[in-house]
């Protein structure tokens, strides 16, 4: 059994629920909650406080799962991960970056982003993945721009209409950032009627701590990521 931390926002109503409903029992998620964080700020202090919480737990590996948090500037999500483990000696890693990484195993580098974000955050995430993972955003789709914390309450139809009108020929992996809208449970599906890979916030940050955790169990039905084991 592998036991993983998640620091979410404290408006975050969607990480347990994925994690603890979707994963089979060899999987035990911890969550600690964060204030909610903004946009390349945060209070380092309390990131710093709940994950030394969830190191006492004697979790293996820590995942601060607020994606749009760590997008600029560039350095920010290396400079909170080098604390986390400073504090906690646990492996650690970023949702923004588990989605980088997770495209990279993929091998897909023409990506659409499609996200409940506003559009000045899709064009942070546009400037991060490209900036920092050289990958090329071939198109952006917005589908709500209210509040965070509205997310868990919306449905897939938002997001699947929203691919529908970013998906061209040439797009290699469909990314859908944004821990608080609920997602896993629709990867597959929406994998199947796009024909591409699609990655999101939850999925890409599970597999990272997996990787982390060295367990390569493959995770039936949630999409080519997780289906894969955490070798892909």
């Amino acid at each position: 059994m592998h036991h993983f931390g998640v620091l979410i926002p404290s408006t975050n109503r969607t990480v347990e629920i994925e994690y603890n409903r979707l994963l089979p029992a060899s999987l035990q998620a911890h969550a600690a909650r964060i204030p909610l964080l903004p946009e390349g700020a945060g209070d380092d202090d309390a990131i710093a406080l709940q994950a030394r919480m969830l190191a006492s737990a004697r979790v293996e590996a820590i995942s601060l799962a607020q994606t749009s948090a760590t997008l600029a500037p560039l350095d920010r999500d290396e400079a909170l991960v080098g604390r986390i483990v400073r504090e906690t000696g646990v492996a650690a890693v970023t949702s923004a970056q588990a989605i980088g990484q997770a495209l990279a195993a993929l091998g897909a580098r023409r990506i659409a982003i499609v996200s409940p974000y506003a559009l000045g955050v899709l064009e942070q995430a546009r400037g991060y993945y490209e900036g920092k993972f050289g990958l090329e955003v071939v198109a952006t789709e917005g589908f709500s721009g209210a509040a965070t914390f509205t997310y868990a309450a919306l449905g897939p139809e938002l997001a699947r209409a929203a691919i529908e009108r970013a998906d061209r020929a040439g797009i290699e992996a469909l990314v859908l950032p944004g821990g608080n809208f609920p997602t896993m449970a629709h990867v597959a599906g929406w994998e199947a009627a796009f024909g591409k890979p699609v990655v999101t916030t939850n999925g890409a940050a599970l597999w990272a701590m997996m990787r982390l955790m060295k367990d390569d169990t493959p995770l039936p039905g949630l999409g080519r990521l997780l289906e894969g084991g955490s070798g892909v």
